[in-house]
């Protein structure tokens, strides 16, 4: 697997997301749940590119929703995570892209065209932003913590900001980017210490999965089982240290 190959495809797509006429025409798929012809168009170029790269590999994408998967190994795209911030011209939308393999991510970039950030994992094999080595914070107490914070299903508000609540008392403080992707990124490097939400689908957290175990720090659900990359699940990602305390409150 050509991994530097493979990077320069998604960082192709800058244009494409940066392209604001585009990003103008948006479809809602639910409640606040939208959809652009960035969204359309990033999907249709790397499935096409991947495609002759490995022509063996399926994939799924945001854009095609949850499917059964008769393969051991697939592509997990999500070609804009942040789409209403992209909508609303906030930087913080990003590519996600993974490779599954026999249920588990092998393979995981979350490129942020903004920023020009590219962050990288290959299992075993570390994780990197630019290329340059990363790992998760040492902070050992959540008093010490950024925490990073998702609203999915806005039918749990209530419940979910009782949550925040909660993390913001025993914390230094929370953060949403409003990209589970990117949150889960900036957890592999560092930049906050955890991050978690209610329910997220394949694409919104596959690569970040990736990133932050090659990272030194620890994924699952709220249990604390390890998550099923085939389904949607809970979501609580850190730097390992402080994993158990979080799910504590959660």
């Amino acid at each position: 697997m050509d991994l530097q190959r493979i990077i320069y495809l998604v960082k192709e797509t800058k244009e494409i997301i940066t392209n604001r006429e585009m990003a103008a025409h948006v479809k809602e798929k639910g409640v606040a749940d939208y959809v652009t012809q960035v969204d359309v168009a990033v999907q249709n170029f790397l499935k096409e590119e991947l495609y002759k790269l490995y022509p063996e590999i399926q994939f799924l994408g945001e854009e095609t929703g949850l499917q059964q998967m008769n393969t051991d190994s697939y592509w997990i795209l999500d070609p804009v995570d942040g789409t209403t911030n992209l909508i609303h011209d906030y930087h913080h939308s990003v590519v996600s892209l993974a490779l599954c393999q026999q249920n588990e991510i092998v393979l995981g970039i979350v490129y942020d065209p903004y920023h020009d950030e590219v962050f990288s994992a290959v299992k075993g094999e570390g994780s990197f932003l630019n290329g340059k080595p990363i790992h998760v914070s040492s902070a050992k107490k959540l008093s010490e913590t950024i925490i990073g914070i998702g609203t999915a299903k806005r039918e749990l508000a209530k419940e979910n900001f009782t949550r925040f609540l909660k993390v913001y008392e025993n914390s230094q403080d929370i953060r949403r980017l409003g990209s589970a992707a990117l949150e889960l990124a900036y957890t592999a490097c560092g930049r906050q210490d955890g991050y978690f939400e209610v329910y997220l689908n394949p694409w919104d957290y596959a690569a970040g999965i990736l990133l932050v175990e090659e990272a030194g720090g620890k994924v699952t659900d709220w249990i604390g089982n390890k998550l099923n990359p085939r389904q949607g699940n809970q979501v609580i990602g850190t730097n390992g240290n402080i994993h158990q305390e979080l799910l504590r409150i959660l």
